[in-house]
């Protein structure tokens, strides 16, 4: 493990807008503390890059937690750097050494344009969700957890594919730029609970024609999604989802 403070070479993906061509710039940062995150190293560097009168980079952050899926860095070759099951924005500056180069992208998809920089336009996960990840009903007050029993390994699935952020690694990772897995979590989170049932089919299929219609790729069967998922999102979601999808041609809502 790092003791002592490092000096790094960046190479980030500068782009104005997704009309112009972007290039990968060279910078040079200082007296890095291992302790740092990787976002607070950018801080740094963006500091030094205003101080100077120049542009500073723009790139996604919010909760700084590994909670709200808004970090997406594409760093040496994959999404939210080498190590497994974190975020950018866990990703701290003692998983590099003194004197390394890093590259900085953002997320590379057709259903993905860079806004500026390292900043891509994620609300095509926005409209998958709005064509049918949702409950369409009067909920009232909420009911007694014991009212609607669920098996333990029911729930259990529901809420590890529930953990999904959204933050759409699964799609820069994937050659294809395929949506499957982040898809397949939203679908799964609902049709594995009582509440989810009666628009099961209606929602696979209105959620799979968005995906299909935003321009995400068809899914490689590689498991690179899975693998640099921040949350371990499993392949047994696109699995539920594919079988749920090819169901609902031959089950009709009143049947459910």
């Amino acid at each position: 493990m790092s003791t002592g403070n490092m000096n790094l070479t960046l190479k980030v993906w500068r782009q104005k807008n997704n009309r112009t061509k972007g290039a990968l710039v060279d910078y040079k940062v200082s007296d890095i503390s291992p302790d740092m995150s990787f976002l607070e190293m950018f801080d740094v560097l963006n500091e030094q890059l205003i101080n100077k009168g120049e542009e500073p980079i723009v790139f996604d952050h919010d909760c700084r937690e590994g909670i709200c899926g808004m970090c997406s860095m594409f760093i040496n070759g994959r999404p939210h750097g080498p190590k497994d099951l974190v975020t950018t924005c866990q990703l701290h500056m003692r998983s590099f050494k003194d004197g390394d180069t890093i590259v900085v992208e953002p997320w590379r998809a057709k259903a993905f344009p860079v806004i500026k920089d390292l900043t891509v336009d994620r609300t095509a996960f926005d409209r998958v969700i709005a064509a049918g990840g949702f409950i369409s009903v009067n909920t009232g007050n909420a009911q007694d957890a014991n009212n609607l029993p669920i098996p333990k390994i029911q729930a259990d699935a529901a809420f590890e594919a529930a953990a999904c952020i959204g933050c759409g690694a699964c799609v820069a990772t994937c050659k294809n730029a395929s949506a499957m897995l982040f898809v397949s979590a939203k679908v799964s989170q609902l049709a594995l609970l009582p509440q989810g049932q009666p628009e099961r089919y209606r929602r696979v299929q209105s959620m799979v024609a968005q995906m299909d219609a935003e321009g995400f790729g068809n899914c490689t069967n590689t498991g690179a999604c899975e693998a640099e998922c921040p949350k371990g999102i499993s392949l047994e979601n696109i699995a539920r989802m594919n079988r749920d999808f090819y169901s609902a041609k031959f089950v009709s809502e009143e049947d459910i």
